[in-house]
């Protein structure tokens, strides 16, 4: 005798924390510089951020990505050479980044028992790159010409937790939180 078990069902995932809407509107948004050149500043002794509207990337973004947005923060940050990150994750936010305009080194750490994966990776502009909670990476501008990015993440940024790597893994540093440190 052949017995049906239903399949338990499965909470549907809300477009803002699929990791590929994340990066669907970070590659949007890149493609759109007319809505985010004319924000971008460059500052020699910190790097530049801007968290952007989220009506006015609704209106450049295809009405199919607006499901996205609409539970997402768009940031745009700016890279002078030699500017970049700490070792840092984004709390409970999963998100994407891409280039806009230059170009970014990513380096990535993993901690897994008993040894740290390390990956560094140099990106041109239009290369993106979409992560889950906890990644930890650093991301720093290490060419000679100035660079853009664009930053999705959901659910919207509210920590990031700062790291430096020991030889028994990933010691965390500090946590910095959104509207107190930036």
């Amino acid at each position: 005798m052949t017995r049906t078990v239903p399949t338990p069902a499965r909470a549907p995932i809300a477009p803002a924390r699929r990791l590929s809407g994340a990066a669907a509107l970070a590659v949007a948004l890149t493609a759109r510089p007319d809505l985010w050149s004319p924000l971008v500043e460059f500052r020699d002794d910190t790097r530049w951020t801007h968290l952007l509207d989220p009506a006015a990337a609704a209106e450049v973004l295809d009405p199919d990505l607006h499901g996205d947005l609409a539970g997402a923060q768009v940031w745009l940050l700016s890279w002078l050479p030699g500017q970049g990150t700490d070792l840092h994750d984004h709390g409970l936010s999963a998100g994407a980044f891409a280039v806009a305009r230059g170009a970014l080194t990513e380096r990535i750490v993993a901690a897994r028992p008993g040894r740290l994966l390390e990956t560094i990776a140099d990106l041109a502009a239009g290369r993106v790159r979409f992560f889950g909670p906890h990644y930890v990476h650093q991301v720093t501008n290490t060419g000679t010409e100035p660079a853009v990015s664009v930053h999705v993440y959901a659910p919207g940024l509210r920590w990031m937790n700062t790291y430096r790597v020991e030889r028994d893994g990933l010691v965390r540093l500090g946590t910095e939180r959104a509207g107190v440190d930036w």
